[in-house]
């Protein structure tokens, strides 16, 4: 075990690795032959390394869909006081994700930390593009995601040495190939940690009804992913799940850009 994270420490068996080596192919190699050892261990076994090498400075960034609230419920039966939850708030949710974020709270005497978009950035794009951009051009979409979601959420990173999702990889085209343990290149190579990457929808359900999860009653009114109201919408019996994510681009565009190597740089 690690005795202090305040070096990044990366620890697994017989072998130590250090941040200040990050940047190099040996890092590189060694986070790779972790991923390896681990793609067949299950969330549990992945999330107990997680949690117990990194402590609190790994967090799950959550949206509070399904497949994070199943984590959630995994990460407090591991230990509770490791585990730390982070969130967007974009100003722009449904009722119904806060509404199931202080469920998540209450029920498991949790604090979630919220992170909030910069407000004069906020105020700067709403004047000089209108309220609905996001509606006119994938540019405009992409903007607004960077400053309400992709801007926060390098804040949040900034002083950790790793995240945690509820990617799978059934979501998206775009999500096929994540690993269950990643160097994130967007965030100073910090360890990217995808427990359940290899669980189908019916398993996160499964978990959710057995184990009595709170979770975001959009999902009960035909919303597989939930994201800001305008950008998320219902979706008909045999349409892709992710089709109700904006659906007015082409399918290979639905990315906000929290699982990109992106960073917003365009001035508005």
């Amino acid at each position: 075990m690690i005795e202090s994270h305040s070096v990044h420490g990366i620890d697994d068996d017989n072998f130590t690795f250090l941040s200040n080596q990050n940047q190099s192919s040996e890092y590189n190699s060694a986070i790779a032959n972790l991923a390896n050892k681990y793609e067949k261990k299950s969330a549990i076994d992945i999330l107990k390394w997680s949690i117990e090498n990194f402590g609190n400075k790994i967090a799950l960034a959550s949206s509070f869909g399904a497949e994070d609230v199943v984590i959630i419920d995994m990460m407090v039966k591991i230990d509770k006081t490791k585990t730390k939850i982070l969130t967007l708030d974009t100003g722009r949710l449904n009722q119904e994700t806060y509404d199931v974020m202080d469920e998540i709270r209450k029920k498991y005497d949790i604090s979630i930390e919220s992170y909030f978009p910069n407000s004069e950035e906020v105020e700067e794009m709403v004047r000089g593009k209108g309220f609905n951009l996001m509606y006119e051009n994938i540019e405009n979409r992409k903007l607004c995601c960077g400053i309400r979601k992709v801007n926060p959420l390098n804040r949040a990173l900034a002083s950790l040495d790793g995240w945690i999702t509820g990617l799978r990889r059934e979501q998206a085209s775009t999500r096929l190939n994540i690993k269950k343990i990643e160097i994130d290149s967007s965030h100073n190579n910090i360890l990217k940690i995808n427990p359940i990457a290899d669980w189908n929808e019916d398993m996160v359900w499964k978990y959710i009804k057995k184990n009595g999860v709170p979770y975001n009653k959009l999902h009960d009114k035909g919303y597989p992913s939930i994201g800001c109201e305008p950008c998320t919408r219902a979706i008909s019996k045999g349409e892709n799940r992710r089709s109700g994510r904006w659906w007015w681009e082409e399918s290979s565009q639905k990315e906000c850009g929290l699982h990109l190597d992106h960073s917003i740089t365009k001035k508005i």
